[in-house]
């Protein structure tokens, strides 16, 4: 949807004189923020909830979601969550992220039992980052 502002600008020039302009703006499509296992979905991995067209974007992990096909929904407040609760909801994926971005990443921050996991789990040793619990 584009919304149309008027702005005004005042010129170098001749500061007394204002001239009004017309500016388009094209407003960017509103994408939320989920955390997800990186193994699963890489960060950056776009996706669409089909109940409610809304997009999410995979930015975060956490220790809950590691080895799991569980992805977590930022929202705004806590009236908002409680709202949503949790649920089963069918996903599109719209882009998939990088694997290998993500896996430069977690290799770094290895220390953490649930970032071990993911980092074996996209290093293709399935094995072992089930051994890991």
């Amino acid at each position: 949807m584009d919304e149309t502002r008027t702005r005004t600008a005042k010129r170098a020039t001749k500061p007394t004189r204002n001239v009004k302009h017309a500016v388009a703006i094209s407003r960017p499509p509103q994408i939320g923020s989920a955390a997800a296992d990186w193994s699963r979905w890489p960060a950056g991995t776009v996706f669409r909830l089909l109940s409610t067209g809304q997009n999410y974007r995979v930015e975060d992990y956490g220790w809950a979601l590691s080895g799991r096909n569980t992805i977590d929904l930022y929202m705004a407040n806590q009236r908002e969550m409680n709202s949503w609760g949790a649920r089963q909801e069918t996903i599109e994926i719209l882009h998939w992220g990088d694997p290998q971005e993500s896996l430069q990443f977690l290799q770094r921050h290895q220390d953490y039992r649930h970032i071990k996991r993911m980092v074996l789990e996209l290093e293709g040793r399935e094995r072992e980052a089930a051994a890991l619990q």
